[in-house]
């Protein structure tokens, strides 16, 4: 689904709130105390939340927000509101905080990220049985009423959205109507 890392400029800090996120069940991938540490790590996963402080050492938190890639979200804990000038991949966490608040928005941040990946990768592709599901009802159609193989393959996919079915469970329609 997504990795989490967390990065705090003290290791002590950091093994916290992996502790706090692994009682809820979420395993971190890494513990970083540097932002040049965490820039190494994204790099070897596909998609994840890194959960950080202000300040690193080597970097202040919304360099590492810019530096980091699209499928990533910053997780800001902090005392003070930061300003509205923060980047658009940084949710805000104000210190202190509910370890729940912490889980659950870690786990808001990691599902919205899998459904975004998931419409990345576009449609499912259907088995041969489904194919030939379609091929049978297009060549109906055809038969029928005297479609060309676009407009019956148009007509079942404007049914299907029509009607808020997938293509498959159109052309099994289809095929039961002839029977």
């Amino acid at each position: 689904m997504g990795s989490i890392i967390v990065a705090m400029p003290r290791q002590e800090d950091a093994k916290k709130i992996s502790e706090i996120l692994k009682s809820r069940g979420l395993e971190t991938a890494a513990l970083c105390t540097t932002a040049s540490q965490v820039l190494a790590r994204v790099h070897d996963l596909d998609a994840g939340v890194v959960i950080c402080g202000r300040r690193f050492p080597d970097m202040h938190y919304s360099q590492l927000a810019e530096y980091l890639p699209e499928y990533f979200t910053v997780v800001l804990l902090c005392t003070n509101p930061v300003p509205d000038g923060r980047a658009g991949n940084v949710v805000m966490i104000q210190m202190p905080f509910k370890a729940s608040d912490l889980t659950g928005t870690v786990e808001m941040l990691l599902s919205q990220l899998h459904r975004r990946l998931k419409k990345k990768a576009g449609p499912a592709i259907r088995s041969q049985a489904d194919r030939k599901e379609i091929e049978a009802a297009k060549k109906l159609l055809m038969e029928r009423n005297h479609m060309t193989e676009p407009e019956a393959f148009r007509y079942i996919q404007k049914c299907s959205m029509d009607s808020g079915t997938n293509m498959v469970e159109m052309a099994q329609m289809i095929l039961l109507m002839q029977e």
